[in-house]
This record gives structure tokens, C-alpha cells and sequence, in this order.
């Protein structure tokens, strides 16, 4: 089968690569390029039957993008209720989409999501062979290897475009688990499930001994490897111990395993971190994994937000991105607390769309400013429905502006500074000229009215 990194290497440009290229606004030969050489993947299973309403490119040199986790627990299977998420993830602009299903029916729960969320889709396969065993054994270690391989099989077969393999857990890591002395002890689901799996009959990791297997499926359905972190600190007094780096180092060596079967790959990151070492561990990961796209899951920087943990992990997501993290994947304000509700989807998305665009600010800035230059230039003529349309959520942003007692229309001031705003009292502030490459926007503005050079003044 022929893969988008095949046909990158081939120095052949796909309608993916072409359609990335596009939207981002940047040239093809950068896509085409960093296809070829892994730091960009595009998530794109051949076997996908949706037609994409937005289609991404991750990686270097591109817009930080944005993941939204949604799906059943054990304990809540309300698939209408997912449903409503998934289309919550894609009004509020979510790059990519994660079912994290654990219990139901969960090939046709991941269909109709797939169905729903016509963006680039995502699923944890050994979910699935849990699941299975609980419903056949009432034993959700009642598993073997071919469990663990059929469950990613059918995941490739339905059109999953990305999976996350907890292939860098060996057994031999599993034993240290029982040596290591972790405050929080190991707290990814899919980790735990495959860790107790070894302990429990003494065998190697299914995803990691047979990993040249995983990746002739992969490369059949095109499907992209997401290595996950199943050793990732769940506090941040267990951030960057012996576990969590070992892992990473097993899934930088899987990683370019991956690479020269032609599988797009990209790596996941954590995780419990305290503020002071978000930015090491991004730049620790990318001396190790090299420009392999990293995906972070937060970073948490406190362990005492429950019911703002959105808050939390936007102010790690924030420092990742403007470090290099490629993909964040959000957190809400029900992290370790319950099963997320719609609207707790679509708070933590805005806050990760916040993040993702904080971080480009830093990372492309030349062409991430553009949209905040845009606004500033609104702000300053007081034009309202422009301010609105620009805004991360204009659905709020409108809400919040007409209350009652608002002043309707433009070049009115609001009720935060009524009269003293500053643009009514100094009104030559709304005409000036920035001079053709002085403006940190990157844009020349002239107003119809009298300007002001920058520099001089009236």
C-alpha cells in the first residue's frame, strides 16, 4: 500500500499535501518535504468513508493543533450525549478527535462518531480488547496477544485515521512499576490495562513485540502511529522520574521503526508538569524523537485545579506549544472529577485554542500575528461586529457585547470605559500609518483619514 509518507518520499505532492499546503499558507515543497522526512504527518486512513470537512496537517513549521477527547465509560453509556460533543468538537474548531470509548458497543460507537465528526479521527485500540474481555469473561485481563492485534486491526479496517499504541511499555518497565516509588503511581488507562496484562501472565507487550506487525497494518490503511506515554506522571511530583523517560526512549527507537516502513508516526507526551520544566521536557522529547510531531496531553502544571484543570493545563499547553509541541490534546473542567458534559467540551476546547494560538505566536509568528493584528486594527476603530467576527468564540464574544445597557453599533465605546475610552477621548489614535516593514503586524495600514507616520506625531 502506498502511504503519504510513500508518496512524500517519492517527492510526489498528494490532494492531502496540497489541500495542508493550502490552508496553512505555506509553500508545497515545505509539505512535501516535511512529509517525507517526518516532522509533518496527515492523518488520512485510505479506508475512511467520510468525506473531511477539514483536514490537518501536524508538525513542524505548522499551526499548533488541537485534540478533543470524548467517549463512554464504563460507569455512563450515553451515546447521543457523545454524539452532541463530537459535533460540539467540530462547530468550536477542533483539529482532530479522539473516541476514548471504553465500554458499549464500541465499533458502532466509533462509526457513528466517525459519521458525526467528519474531521481527523482517533481511538485507543486496546480499549477494545478490554472491553471484549470484560464482555466474554467478566475478566478484563481474560486477554491474549491476538486480542491486543485484532482490536487494532479492526480499528484500521473502520477508518481510523490515528491510534494510540502503548508500544514503549515493555515488561521489563511494568516490573520497575512494583520498584519505583511514584506518588501517583501509573495513571494512563490503556498503561495500566496493558501493564497489569504482563504482570498478570509474564509475557512481553503485544504492541511492542510485535510492533513490525502493527506497522504492516498501519501501512496498509495508512493508518499514523500516536506512541502514547503510558508512563506519563499523573502528579507533578512524579514529573521526568526514571519510568517516564525510559519510555521515551523506547518509543523514539519505535518511532524510527515506524519511519522506515513508511507509517506516519508522531509521539505523545504528558502529563503532571510543574511550570518550571514545560519547556525541558519539550525540548528533552525533541532531542530525543528528533522532529517527530510530539502531542501533549496538557501539561498539568498544578495537581489542585480539579474543576479548572482546563485553566491549568492551558497554562502548560501554552509554554509546550511556543517550545514545538505539535498537537495538544485538551483537558476540561471535569478532569479527574467525571465522565465530561457538551458544554464542559466546549470550554475546555476554547481554552486549548487559546493555548495552541499563544504558543504559534511564538513558534510561526510572522503568520499567527496576522489575526491579532487584524483584531487590534478593529479595537482601534472601535469597529464591534469586526471585533466579534475575529473573536475565538464570537458566539460569547457577541453574548457578553450586547448585554443590556451596551451601546449598539461602532464607534461607540462599551460599558467598561463608557465615556473615557480612550479611542473617543484621543480620537486621532484611530488614524495612523504603519510604515512598510516597522509594523510588528507585518501589514501596512492607512486610514481614508489623516495618519500619523509611526514615529511622528500629528
Amino acid at each position: 500500500m502506498v502511504t503519504q509518507l510513500s508518496y512524500a518520499r517519492r517527492g510526489v505532492a498528494t490532494e492531502e499535501m496540497k489541500h495542508v499546503a493550502e490552508s496553512e499558507q505555506v509553500s508545497l515543497d515545505l509539505i512535501v518535504r516535511g512529509v517525507a522526512n517526518g516532522s509533518i504527518i496527515i492523518p488520512r486512513n485510505v479506508a475512511r468513508k467520510q468525506e473531511l470537512t477539514k483536514l490537518v496537517g501536524i508538525g513542524k513549521g505548522l499551526r499548533t493543533k488541537v485534540n478533543v477527547n470524548i467517549g463512554t465509560s464504563t460507569l455512563r453509556v450515553n451515546l447521543q450525549e457523545e454524539v452532541e460533543k463530537a459535533r460540539i468538537a467540530v462547530r468550536y474548531g477542533a483539529d482532530t478527535i479522539m473516541d476514548l470509548s471504553d465500554a458499549g458497543d464500541l465499533p458502532s460507537i466509533r462509526r457513528t462518531l466517525m459519521e458525526e465528526a467528519r474531521i481527523q479521527f482517533g481511538y485507543v485500540p486496546v480499549y477494545q480488547a478490554y472491553a471484549e474481555a470484560v464482555q466474554k469473561h467478566k475478566n478484563p485481563l481474560e486477554m491474549d496477544e491476538d486480542d491486543f492485534l485484532n482490536a487494532f486491526e479492526q480499528c484500521a479496517r473502520d477508518g481510523v485515521d490515528y491510534t494510540t499504541i502503548h508500544a514503549g511499555l515493555t515488561r521489563e518497565l511494568a516490573d520497575r512499576l512494583l520498584k519505583v516509588k511514584r506518588h501517583a503511581g501509573i495513571v494512563s488507562k490503556g498503561g495500566t490495562i496493558t501493564a497489569a496484562w504482563m504482570l498478570k501472565y509474564g509475557k512481553e507487550n503485544p504492541y511492542y513485540e510485535h510492533f513490525d506487525y502493527l506497522c504492516e497494518i498501519a501501512r496498509e490503511y495508512d493508518v499514523t502511529f500516536s506512541l502514547g506515554d503510558a508512563l506519563r506522571p499523573g502528579s507533578i511530583l512524579d514529573s521526568h522520574d526514571e519510568l517516564q523517560v525510559a519510555e521515551m526512549i523506547n518509543v523514539a527507537r519505535l518511532a524510527k521503526r515506524a519511519y522506515a516502513m513508511d507509517v506516519q508516526v508522531m509521539i505523545e507526551g504528558p502529563g503532571h508538569v510543574p511550570l518550571n520544566e514545560v519547556a525541558a521536557n519539550v525540548r528533552l522529547a525533541k532531542s530525543l524523537i528528533g522532529d517527530v510531531p510530539y502531542y501533549v496531553l496538557g501539561p498539568l502544571v498544578t495537581d489542585v485545579a480539579a474543576g479548572y484543570d482546563h485553566i491549568a493545563s492551558a497554562i502548560g499547553a501554552a509554554i509546550a506549544a511556543s517550545e514545538g509541541a505539535d498537537l495538544l490534546c485538551y483537558l476540561t473542567p471535569s478532569e479527574h472529577l467525571a465522565l465530561p458534559t457538551p458544554e464542559e467540551v466546549k470550554e475546555g476546547l476554547i481554552a486549548y485554542r487559546i493555548a495552541a494560538h499563544a504558543g504559534d505566536i511564538v513558534k510561526i509568528r510572522d503568520r499567527a500575528i496576522r489575526w491579532d493584528a487584524e483584531m487590534t486594527r478593529a479595537r482601534r476603530m472601535l469597529d464591534w461586529a469586526k471585533q466579534i467576527s475575529l473573536a475565538i468564540d464570537p458566539e460569547e464574544a457577541a453574548r457578553i457585547h450586547n448585554r443590556d445597557g451596551q451601546l449598539q453599533g461602532n464607534s461607540v465605546p462599551c460599558t467598561m470605559c463608557g465615556s473615557a475610552c480612550v479611542y473617543i477621548m484621543l480620537p486621532q489614535q484611530r488614524r495612523y500609518e504603519v510604515v512598510e516593514g516597522e509594523g510588528r503586524g507585518g501589514e501596512k495600514e492607512k486610514d481614508e483619514e489623516d495618519v500619523i507616520v509611526k514615529g511622528k506625531n500629528e
